[in-house]
């Protein structure tokens, strides 16, 4: 987690707009051939919430739309399968109901992209900092890092978030004395089949395993129950092969990237590489961010904050084992999150101390960027989610 995002705690209410709500079923893209896309902030300066921009997925050109809903600290976003419905996580921990984290449940506005508040509910902790749906879109699973748990919340027909029906609390500590000292987790993940949830733990150390019950909502420890990674690596955020036989996590604190191997009938991991996101002549502080695989499952990209680049590797499909790229400019300062266009052309990444978002060229054979002539300036960026 950024050092600025822990001013979330000193956020004593969550300010929502007061908007009429609407089923969540069916959903539409934006007119003209552009792609939707949404963009979470946190709540450090100018922010006001949740912002909209459009991509032309044939130039690449970036247009910030506006303001699309209001919400404090919209640290991770998460779009329904509908396309009708956004889930932000509020990362705070004195929501002004449960004094905790809250998740905000909104329905999109096909025709503008609008915002409308369909509800918020406790995230069942404090500082909830990532958030995922299931397959089907009936239950938002979230992780809170200031409790060390994770949850599962329901969605209803509507949209509408119901009390968690789970949380799992995880236990433990690692080596690094001020970021390690308790459970951090920092993302969760399902599988493809929708049957094992995968929490990365940046304070123990572990990437937490567990099976997923969809029609109950619940979470159970698996066996083995996690898997362990080196002493101090901090496992951040956690990304999936297409294939669904490799998985890849970022990890934090030591800027290197593991490649796993899966077994999607028995829901185990296995390590089999562990390569450094950075030069081997970089001399830097340094804290990863995020990590994804594109979408023709030929390369993996994770972010650096601090030597402030994007990571490159290609993947060998067969085995998933990475070949490092190099690093390339983010554009900015502190990429906390990017993200893939649908079309696999363009990598946006979200640099959060700049207040800018870049467009960036993916050559689809190498899988190089290259910085194209687009961004825009949005105060305090933390999450870039697509309409799909």
């Amino acid at each position: 987690m950024a050092a600025a995002s822990m001013i979330a705690r000193q956020i004593a209410t969550v300010l929502f707009a007061c908007m009429v709500a609407a089923p969540c079923h069916g959903g539409q893209l934006p007119s003209a051939g552009k792609t939707r896309l949404y963009i979470g902030t946190l709540a450090l300066g100018a922010s006001q919430g949740i912002y909209q921009a459009e991509l032309n997925p044939e130039s690449g050109e970036l247009q910030l739309v506006g303001r699309a809903g209001n919400v404090a600290n919209a640290s991770f976003l998460a779009i329904h399968p509908s396309r009708q419905c956004l889930y932000a996580a509020c990362e705070i921990d004195e929501y002004v109901d449960s004094k905790g984290g809250a998740i905000a449940a909104f329905h999109i506005d096909a025709d503008t992209g609008d915002l409308a508040l369909i509800n918020h509910q406790s995230s069942a902790g404090a500082l909830p900092c990532h958030l995922s749906l299931d397959q089907q879109g009936q239950h938002a699973l979230v992780v809170n890092y200031l409790r060390g748990n994770a949850a599962v919340l329901p969605i209803d027909a509507d949209g509408k978030l119901g009390p968690a029906t789970t949380t799992v609390q995880h236990h433990g500590s690692s080596v690094h004395n001020v970021r390690q000292r308790q459970p951090h987790p920092h993302s969760i993940n399902l599988d493809a089949a929708n049957r094992y949830a995968f929490v990365a733990d940046a304070g123990t150390d572990e990437i937490f395993i567990y099976r997923f019950d969809s029609t109950a909502g619940t979470l159970t420890p698996h066996d083995p129950p996690a898997l362990q990674s080196s002493p101090g690596a901090a496992p951040r955020h956690f990304a999936f092969h297409p294939n669904g036989k490799s998985a890849y996590v970022v990890n934090e604190l030591d800027s290197t990237v593991t490649a796993m191997r899966y077994d999607p009938e028995r829901g185990v991991l296995e390590a089999i590489q562990t390569l450094s996101t950075l030069p081997t002549d970089a001399i830097v502080d340094n804290l990863t961010a995020e990590i994804v695989v594109h979408p023709s499952g030929k390369f993996l990209y994770a972010s650096n904050r601090g030597h402030d680049s994007i990571a490159m590797f290609a993947i060998n499909p067969a085995t998933g084992l990475l070949t490092p790229l190099g690093q390339h400019p983010s554009g900015g300062r502190t990429p906390r999150h990017f993200s893939i266009d649908p079309t696999g052309k363009f990598l946006l990444s979200a640099n959060q101390d700049s207040n800018n978002i870049v467009v960036h060229n993916i050559d689809s054979a190498s899988g190089k960027l290259t910085r194209s002539a687009h961004e825009i300036t949005v105060p305090n960026p933390a999450c870039i989610k697509f309409v799909p």
